[in-house]
C-alpha cells in the first residue's frame, strides 16, 4: 500500500517533458501570443471570426471582416513548402507521363530538347494548370500543401479571386519556375516577415499553417461558450 503511494507521488515521466501536454494547453499558447502582441480582445473575435473560412473553406461567413494579419509563425516557411512543391511536381510528372507521354511512347515519336517543342509546351500547359486549378477551386490547397496543412491566402481577400490565382499560379509560378535566374525569387521565403517569395510579394498572398488556425479559432469558441 506504501509503496503504491509513494508511485502515485511522482509525476509521470512522460509529463515532464516541455511544451504542452494537452491540446486546450496548445490552444492557450496560441491565443496568449495574440496578448503579447497587444492584440485586443475585439481583434481576437474579429479574427477568429473572419478565419473560420480559412479552416473551413466551404463554409460561409457572413458579412466576416477581412482581417488577415496573422502573426508571423502562422505562415509557413520555405522548407515545408519545398517538401509540398516536391510531392507536388511528383504528381505533375505522374499526370505528364499518363497523358502526352503516353502519347509519344505509343506514336514512336522523340521527345527532344526543344524547349518550345510540343511535348515541352504541353508539360508546361500541365504544370500551369495544375496550380492555377487546383488553387483556384480547392481553397488555395494542392495535394502537395493538403498533405503538409498548409493553404495559399490573400491578404486582401477572403476567397482567392482568378486575378491573384493568376499573378501567382501562372505569371509568377512561370518566371519563377521556367528561368533558373529567377529562382532566386524564392529565397525571400526565408527571411521576410510573411514568407513571401518573389510572386506571392505581387499577388498579395502567403501561405499559413491551418492547424494553428484551428488551434486559435478552437480556444476562441471554447472561451466564448465559458
Amino acid at each position: 500500500m506504501d509503496k503504491d503511494k509513494q508511485i502515485d507521488q511522482h509525476p509521470n515521466p512522460k509529463q515532464t517533458h516541455a511544451g504542452p501536454s494537452h491540446p486546450d494547453d496548445f490552444y492557450q499558447q496560441v491565443l496568449s501570443s495574440f496578448e503579447k502582441e497587444a492584440y485586443t480582445e475585439e481583434t481576437i473575435k474579429d479574427n477568429q471570426q473572419a478565419w473560420q473560412h480559412f479552416e473551413e473553406p466551404d463554409r460561409q461567413v457572413a458579412q466576416a471582416p477581412l482581417i488577415n494579419d496573422f502573426p508571423d509563425y502562422f505562415f509557413a516557411g520555405f522548407w515545408i513548402r519545398l517538401f509540398a512543391f516536391v510531392i507536388d511536381l511528383s504528381v505533375i510528372h505522374s499526370i505528364t507521363a499518363i497523358t502526352i507521354g503516353s502519347v509519344y511512347r505509343l506514336s514512336g515519336l522523340s521527345i527532344g530538347t526543344h524547349p518550345f517543342g510540343l511535348y515541352q509546351l504541353v508539360s508546361l500547359a500541365i504544370y500551369l494548370a495544375y496550380f492555377v486549378l487546383l488553387t483556384k477551386y480547392n481553397h488555395g490547397q494542392t495535394v502537395g500543401k493538403m498533405i503538409f496543412g498548409i493553404r495559399v491566402i490573400s491578404f486582401r481577400e477572403a476567397q482567392l479571386s482568378w486575378q491573384t490565382v493568376l499573378i501567382r499560379e501562372l505569371c509568377g509560378r512561370y518566371v519563377l519556375q521556367f528561368y533558373w535566374l529567377f529562382y532566386v525569387g524564392y529565397l525571400p521565403t526565408i527571411f521576410s516577415k510573411n514568407k513571401q517569395h518573389a510572386a506571392d510579394y505581387f499577388a498579395d498572398t502567403s501561405v499559413v499553417t491551418i492547424n494553428l488556425i484551428k488551434a486559435f479559432n478552437k480556444h476562441a469558441d471554447v472561451h466564448q461558450e465559458v
